[in-house]
């Protein structure tokens, strides 16, 4: 509660073996105050919905002796937080304190005295001095998100002051320290209470965490974590796996995270760090899914274009191919040889890839018959971007180079004019979010194996 959505990055116990993260996420002071400031909202919503239960006494009022009195009807009418702090205990967890908070509420009275008069009216009661404060435990469900309650508490109420209405209120009034007592006795023990279920009413809020967040009908990416929380003096560090699966199938890459650490920057609210590690793990789930080999068609390329995909555009290259398949569509199928990777080096993002291509022309009948395959080794640079809240690239080709492998036209010399490749992959990926979060003020930097979001965010 008092960190409100914050919990949910910050929270979750391990579930598997420790290792090295693919992706770490820091919370830094700025954002823990604008938890704080949701909390508070929270906190004071729920101080609002105290309930007090009627009840009554006998005192001994001088000068005219035993007074029968009844409250009922109480009800608040406004809570007030001036003071609250929400601090972190290194290697512990989260403590929140709020001092000099204020209680306003109302109700009905009624009295009875010399056993015959009868008397009733309204009364106000002021609460002061009211502090707070509370230790948060944090744990895991059965499904590795986090679980929250109130480790501990202590609730004091600094003064309650109790004023009549009504009747013979002035005289009411002398006896008032004995309810005063009373009335703060009965808040102070609901406080606590209040504050386990607030905290307690997180959960379901806590379970939207998307620790296995879809991409698409290929992949899957899992965010939980592979090591506790790292708690510090004003900052907060948590360590996901960060790894792309295939869907219904989690099988391992063939290589594994290597470990980085994000720099001491406390600008934003959030930052993000996504490894290298993480993207390769989705070009070997692509890879293994078939979804980098790709068959293009002449329709797939630009009306615009003057280069067609015919036996009469490459045979301005290949001039067997025009003689031996005159007038004939081409389909072209490229297929990765191995997964492509990818490297981060400060401000460049680098793809290499090793493909073939293999043209076929097609016969009137829709046959394919094969005219060439060409070894393709590309290197492309990759532009990152935050979309929304995914991650996103667009790449651009640096170098290519082909040779040939086969030929079923007769020996020809390879140029590598006819292939150009400027894909947008603006779909993107999913970055770990919780419940209706948006990012404000992002920024991303390419770094040393991994690229860093920094970023503000705003909840709904």
């Amino acid at each position: 509660m008092f960190l409100c959505c914050w919990l949910g990055l910050v929270a979750l116990i391990p579930t598997t073996l420790s290792t090295n993260p693919g992706v770490k996420v820091r919370l830094t002071e700025k954002g823990i105050e604008y938890g704080r400031q949701l909390g508070m909202a929270v906190i004071q919503q729920k101080l609002g919905s105290i309930k007090i239960p009627d009840f009554s006494g006998t005192e001994k009022v001088s000068p005219i002796g035993k007074v029968q009195y009844s409250l009922s009807n109480m009800h608040i009418v406004n809570v007030g937080l001036p003071k609250s702090s929400v601090d972190l205990v290194p290697g512990t967890g989260v403590r929140m304190s709020i001092g000099d908070a204020f209680i306003s509420l109302n109700g009905n009275w009624r009295v009875k005295y010399l056993r015959i008069i009868k008397d009733s009216g309204s009364f106000d009661l002021d609460v002061n001095g009211l502090s707070i404060a509370t230790t948060i435990s944090i744990k895991s469900d059965e499904t590795g998100r986090p679980a929250v309650s109130s480790d501990s508490c202590s609730a004091t109420v600094g003064s309650a002051k109790v004023k009549f209405h009504g009747g013979a209120s002035w005289l009411y009034n002398l006896f008032t320290t004995f309810i005063d007592k009373a009335l703060r006795n009965a808040l102070q023990k609901q406080i606590c209470p209040l504050v386990a279920d607030a905290v307690s009413d997180l959960n379901p809020q806590l379970k939207t965490l998307n620790v296995l967040a879809k991409v698409d009908k290929y992949a899957e990416i899992e965010y939980s974590m592979v090591s506790s929380p790292t708690v510090l003096k004003s900052s907060i560090d948590l360590s996901l796996k960060g790894e792309f699966y295939n869907i219904g199938k989690h099988q391992e890459p063939p290589f594994s995270p290597a470990a980085f650490y994000l720099p001491p920057q406390n600008n934003n609210m959030l930052y993000i760090g996504m490894s290298a590690f993480t993207v390769n793990s989705a070009a070997f789930v692509y890879n293994n899914a078939g979804v980098l080999s790709l068959s293009i068609t002449d329709d797939m390329i630009p009306k615009s274009s003057s280069i067609r995909l015919n036996t009469k555009t490459f045979g301005a290259f290949i001039p067997q191919i025009a003689k031996q398949f005159p007038g004939l569509m081409m389909k072209l199928l490229v297929k990765t040889v191995k997964t492509p990777t990818l490297t981060f080096e400060p401000n460049n993002a680098t793809v290499q890839a090793t493909t073939t291509v293999t043209a076929f022309a097609i016969q009137p009948n829709s046959t394919l018959s094969p005219l060439f395959v060409l070894n393709l080794e590309a290197s492309v640079s990759a532009r990152m971007f935050v979309s929304e809240m995914k991650l996103a690239a667009a790449v651009t080709l640096n170098k290519m180079d082909l040779t040939l492998d086969k030929s079923y036209v007769g020996d020809f010399q390879v140029r590598s004019a006819f292939l150009y490749n400027n894909t947008q992959l603006a779909k993107g990926y999913p970055l770990p979010t919780i419940g209706k979060m948006k990012l404000m003020n992002t920024q991303l930097d390419v770094l040393k194996d991994y690229i860093l979001i920094g970023t503000d965010v705003q909840f709904s």
